[in-house]
Formats: C-alpha cells, structure tokens, sequence
C-alpha cells in the first residue's frame, strides 16, 4: 500500500457504526417509546405497503452446538436437540399473535433464517416452522427466501428440505481456511466441507450461493486471506461478503475476550487484506456492491445495485426492498420505517412473554421527522455511494456544518461534493462510513464516552 493510503487508514480508522439502521441501536430514545406505539407505527406501514410489496421476515435461531469466539451474535450453546422444538412454537406463537393483531394476511416477500446456527435444527423442525409461517401468510410472487447454514451440520437433507419449501439462497459461513485461525477463533472446518455443501445447493437448484469471509481475525496474515480468496474463487459462489472483523469484545456474553490486542492485525494489513483481496475477487469476475460486498453479474445482488433498488436493514444488504421487516424469535429487531423495536435477548424471557400472549419487544426507537431524513441519506450512500438533498423533503437544516465536516474528505479525494449533492469516490469507498459519520446527527450531538462501536477500517 502507498504511504498516502496508510495515513489515510490511520486519519480515518476511528470506531464508527456499521449502519443497519439509523439511528444506531446505541441512540435510540427508549424513554418515548413503547410496545403500543410500534404497533401503532407497525400497522400504520403494514396497511400503506403490504398490497404492494409485501413484507420481510428475519427468524432468529439461536442454538449452536460450540461457541464460535470471533462472534457478537445472540446465541446458546448446547448439544441438548430437545430444545429445538419448545423454541420452534414459540416462534409461531409470536407470528401467530403478529398476525392476529395486522388482521389482513401478510404477503411475505422476504424470509431469511438467521442465528446463531439455523442448521442446528433439524430439517423436520424447520418445515414445521416453515410450514406454520406460510399458513397464515400469502407469497409474493418475487419472493426470495434464504438461510445462513453451517458448513459442518448443513446436510443435503437440509438443503432438499429448505429448497422445497421455496428457499433459493443460502449463505455459509467461511471466514477463513487457515488451519491456526481457525482454531483461534474455534471454528475448525475444512475446505473440503465448505465445497460440499456449494456442490449440494447447485445440484439442488439454488439460485444464489453465497460465502461470508471475514479479515482481521486473529493471528491472521495477509496470505492467509489471499490463499483463503484463492479456494473461494476456485467455488465461484455467487456472491460473498468480505467483512472486517468487529473486535467488541466489552459486549456483554461475547467470546472476544479471549484475544489480546497483540493477536490482532494492524490496521495497515487489515486494509491490505481487503484491497488485495478485493483484487483477486475482481480478475474473478466480481462486482464490489456497496461496502463489503461482491456479486457475479447474473446475482440478484448485482443486478439490484444497478438499478438502484438495493437496500440495507438489520441483515445486511437486501436485493429487495419492503416498509415492513419483522424480527421474530429472541434478540430479533424488527423495522415499520417508522420505528425500530427489538425483542428479549433471552430464551427464558422470550418464552414468558410469550405465555402471556405479549409481543415479546423489550426496546425501540420512535424515529422522528430528523430521523427519517438522515436515515434516507445514509441509506443512500450505504447502498448507491451518493446522496442529494435537491429534493425538498430530504433537506434538513444541518446541511451546511456536514458540508463543512466533509471538506477535509474531499481534500483527500475521497468525495466529490456539489451544490446539492455528495458523491463517494472510488478511493473514498473504503471510508464509507466515515462519511456516513458526517450525516449522523445523533452521533455528533452526543459522542460517546466510552468506546462503543468497531473500528471503521
């Protein structure tokens, strides 16, 4: 890397929010909100937007057999399989009691079955959850139903399964092949595994395949990256993630605390593992799509970004776009685009709630006026690299001291910035929320005392 782009990680790699909402879940104004006011907001999106594009689903399946460290999921290890099925109708009495109260039947665009581990559940039981959703629900005709699996515990079974109940897109979690890293952060399994369960799902028929890598675990080189880049490209799967690890180790119930600091790659290396890794992906045939991300042409992902209808939530980036996400089973957050709300992080709490027929949201966010507005630029910027306030209703009085925030920005070319307009240069990608920090207004009214958020780089 050149020395210009060294000091350029080290200006800017300062702790900053991921963006998957905003505002970000440590400002949210839990004092003006309440249970009856998401429902208020959540029936409101529900009746403005259901007939025309549906809604999206986020299950949150928590069980995993062994503790992956580098993870800041919500999660329970056990090896205990009976739980599978008490935490199975908990979920379908939360969608039941969501259902009662929406009245109408949703039609369902989106379903994802995140963790956790989904594949800990056996296929039997994932049917049966399936199954008891889709029965109070109309699908979408463009739907798009996927699961993250384990390369380890996802068998053809469970592939077959899930692709008969509609799914055509599954996500495995890789991060790294190197034997050393693997153990550090206690998630041994072999390439010949993860190439496997790819084989399977393109057999099966799956439409989009996708791999999660992630740079920056510890003891990790740069070899270790480009070599485990080299096997993924060798797959071709159809789009994947290169994510920058998230050292938060101060998050209550986290592995992390099993690393030092030492352990760890500079942040120098981290940018390197990214830019030649992104190299590689490129000559592959690789589109980069928004931050972290990459697709093959023919991915619904790809296609998304150039047509401007990517979209980015509490999964991540979305191909599709619907008003309404609802996070059902624990820690599960869910989105009317008015509010944010999220449920009980624990199964005994969840399941007690549940008991008493109450939705089982603990916290939320109102989202003001202000609110709205910001969270349209950020979006934008998240998703297409530029925002405009040209339009009237996405102008806010602020303006011009996040202009003055940015000059420095586009002194160092990573933006270019018009009369009504920002725009992320291909240097200034990297920086993509940084200069999503400019717009934050909560952020800059109140920074945080203490450390709160990963590294941006």
């Amino acid at each position: 890397m050149t020395v210009q782009a060294n000091s350029l990680i080290q200006k800017y790699n300062v702790p900053g929010p991921r963006y998957t909402s905003y505002p970000t879940v440590p400002y949210w104004e839990e004092s003006g909100f309440s249970l009856e006011l998401w429902k208020q907001t959540l029936k409101r999106s529900f009746q403005e937007s259901n007939a025309t594009e549906g809604i999206s689903l986020y299950i949150h399946l928590p069980f995993c057999e062994s503790l992956c460290t580098f993870c800041g999921c919500h999660k329970r290890v056990t090896k205990r399989h009976e739980v599978e099925q008490p935490y199975i109708q908990a979920v379908l009495k939360e969608w039941e009691l969501y259902c009662e109260f929406l009245e109408e039947k949703p039609i369902i665009k989106e379903i994802h079955l995140g963790g956790g581990t989904p594949t800990f559940f056996s296929i039997e039981h994932l049917t049966q959850l399936i199954q008891g959703i889709l029965s109070k629900a109309k699908i979408a005709a463009e739907h798009e139903f996927s699961f993250e699996g384990h390369p380890n515990n996802t068998t053809r079974e469970h592939l077959q399964g899930l692709h008969d109940l509609g799914f055509r897109r599954v996500s495995y979690g890789v991060q790294d092949y190197n034997e050393t890293v693997q153990k550090a952060i206690h998630r041994i399994q072999p390439y010949e595994n993860v190439k496997q369960v790819t084989e399977w799902a393109r057999e099966i028929g799956y439409e989009s395949i996708s791999h999660d890598l992630v740079f920056g675990l510890p003891f990790q080189s740069l070899d270790d990256v480009l070599n485990t880049i080299d096997q993924t490209n060798s797959l071709l799967p159809d789009r994947l993630a290169l994510y920058s690890y998230a050292h938060v180790p101060w998050i209550k119930g986290n592995g992390q605390r099993g690393f030092k600091d030492a352990d760890m790659p500079k942040d120098e290396i981290k940018r390197q593992c990214y830019e030649e890794g992104k190299k590689k992906l490129l000559a592959h045939g690789y589109h980069e799509i928004g931050m972290d991300h990459f697709a093959l042409e023919k991915d619904s992902m790809y296609q998304s970004f150039q047509s401007g209808t990517l979209h980015r939530n509490f999964m991540g980036y979305t191909a599709s776009k619907t008003q309404v996400m609802i996070g059902l089973g624990i820690s599960s957050i869910s989105d009317s685009w008015y509010s944010f709300a999220q449920n009980v992080k624990t199964i005994e709490e969840y399941y007690e709630l549940l008991e008493r027929n109450q939705i089982p949201v603990v916290k939320g966010h109102i989202l003001t006026q202000e609110d709205l507005i910001i969270r349209k630029h950020i979006l934008n910027l998240m998703c297409s690299f530029t925002t405009s306030w040209e339009s009237g209703d996405i102008q806010f009085a602020e303006i011009d001291e996040v202009l003055k925030q940015l000059e420095e920005m586009q002194q160092d070319q990573l933006i270019k910035i018009e009369d009504s307009s920002v725009t992320i240069l291909e240097k200034g990608k990297p920086f993509v929320r940084n200069i999503c920090m400019a717009f934050d207004l909560r952020l800059k009214r109140r920074m945080p005392e203490n450390r709160i958020f990963s590294m941006t780089i």
